[in-house]
Parts: C-alpha cells; structure tokens; sequence
C-alpha cells in the first residue's frame, strides 16, 4: 500500500524548498554571514543595563505618584484631605497675625500723619469746632495716633500759643482739651457777642425777659402760664446770653427761680429795677401769677 502510494504521487511536483536545508558556503561566506548576523543584532537589540535603568526609574516614579496620592487621600488620623484642599488652602488669603491689621486696612483712607507739624495742624483742625472739651483719647482715636504722641502734641500746641501771646490759647479742663478766648481779650469778645445779640431777641424772649424782670425772682412754671406757651427753650437762650440768671429754688415747688442780671439793666440803661416803667401797661395779666 505504501508502495502504491508513492508510486502515484505525479514526478512533475518541483522539490520542496527547505529553508533550514544545509547549502554548499565557503569559510569565507561563513564568516561574512556571521558578522552580518552579529552586526544586525548589535543594532537591533538594546542593552539591557539600560533597559533595567528605565524600568527601574518607571518603577519609582509609579511608586511615589502611588505614595503621593494615598497621602494626599488620607492623613495618620484616617481623615480625608484631598488634593482640592490643599488648592483651595493655597487661595486662601495669608493672615500676619498682627494686631490691628484690620483696623489699618479699614483706615486706608485717612492720611498718615508722619510729622510733628502735620499732626500738630490736624489736631488744631479738630480742637477748633468740637464743642465739649475733647478728651485725648478720642483725639487720638481720630488722628489714628498712640495716645501718648498725641498728648506730647497737645502740649506742644499749648506752649506755642501760649508763647506767642495769641488771642486763644489751648487749655486742658478736667478730662478734656480745648480752645478758649484769652482772659485778658474777654472784654472785647463780649462787646462784640452782646451786642450782636441783644439785636437778634425775638418777641417771645423779649417777652419772657419781661416777665422775668417784673415779677423775680419767678420759676420757669409761672413765666409760662403767664405767655401760656412753653418757655423753655427761651430761658435757656436768656442764660445763655447773660440777661438772666439762676436765685435758688422756690420753697413751695422746688423749681428753680430766675432773676435777672446786672449786664440786663446795663443794656437797658437803667441803674436799678425801680427804674422800670410801669407794668400795667405792657403786662397787664402779670398780676395773675400770685394765684399760681
């Protein structure tokens, strides 16, 4: 059968081509395959030192990004802190920790006083419209000063007025520092004030002033039901003024009796309250505050 087999397989098929089949090379043609081979494999495969170099870098740095990110995940207490804490640590404004840095930040505006003399200016500016005697620590709150640079400035301002002989001078009284007329050019302000004034009384003050000269001394309770309006306002502008002063309180009521003053029959021209042309005439109703 095998026999047969072989027999029948056609002589025409070409011989198989075995690749690995020994061919007929010289020594040379050896040596020359060879080196071929050797050159081809020294070109085409890399040294393995380096490859271990690279795997190993590759492995460390696969390492730390692995350690990198478990740290930032989760801190030695087992809390989470991600990396988008650590961003919006990182935009949060840095705080110095300095006391009164908020208060500098909200006084931005207000101009630095650096010298003795712009400082000395600023406390002049402000000493001359209070009203009250200021006390240092307010001035200093406002010049946005230490208190005690601000006191040494007082004192200073006061020495130069004082020095200088001007019409007011700078006085510290209780608690509180303020600008004051001279005592020796008072005469002379209050010329001028009293004058100024007399001509400025509105008929109610007139009117209460009258009531007061003809029937002191005489509470603030009685002038008003004489008038029949509140006279408040009107007695303390009549103090204020100098026409008119306090006498003590009244023995029934406990309020206080009014009176007035020598400077009021000075401006009157009248050397005496007997001087005082008859009541009947301007008050006639005067009479009426007994039965108060």
């Amino acid at each position: 059968m095998t026999e047969q087999s072989n027999g029948d397989r056609p002589d025409s098929d070409p011989p198989d081509s075995d690749p690995e089949a020994p061919t007929d090379l010289d020594t040379a043609d050896l040596d020359t395959a060879v080196a071929d081979a050797v050159e081809t494999e020294t070109v085409v495969v890399d040294d393995p030192a380096e490859h271990v170099g690279r795997d190993d870098t590759a492995a460390v740095d696969a390492t730390q990004a692995q350690d990198e990110a478990g740290e930032a995940e989760v801190d030695a207490d087992g809390e989470q802190v991600g990396p988008a804490d650590d961003v919006a640590r990182s935009d949060e404004p840095e705080q110095s920790g300095e006391p009164g840095d908020d208060e500098a930040a909200i006084d931005t505006d207000v101009p630095v006083l650096s010298s003795d003399t712009e400082l000395d200016a600023a406390l002049e500016a402000i000493l001359l419209v209070v009203d009250a005697p200021a006390e240092e620590e307010s001035l200093a709150e406002a010049v946005v000063q230490p208190v005690e640079r601000v006191v040494e400035a007082l004192h200073r301002l006061a020495g130069q007025y004082d020095e200088a002989g001007r019409g007011i001078d700078l006085r510290k009284v209780g608690e509180g520092w303020r600008f004051y007329t001279r005592d020796k050019f008072a005469p002379y302000v209050e010329k001028l004030l009293m004058d100024g004034q007399r001509s400025k009384l509105t008929r109610a003050a007139l009117e209460t002033l009258a009531v007061i000269a003809y029937r002191q001394p005489v509470t603030r309770t009685r002038v008003a039901a004489v008038r029949g309006v509140n006279v408040d306002g009107v007695v303390r502008t009549l103090l204020a003024r100098g026409l008119i002063e306090e006498a003590g309180a009244d023995t029934e009521t406990g309020g206080t009796r009014y009176t007035t003053t020598e400077l009021f029959l000075e401006r009157l021209g009248l050397s005496s309250l007997e001087d005082l042309p008859p009541i009947a005439p301007l008050l006639p109703e005067v009479d009426s505050i007994d039965d108060i």
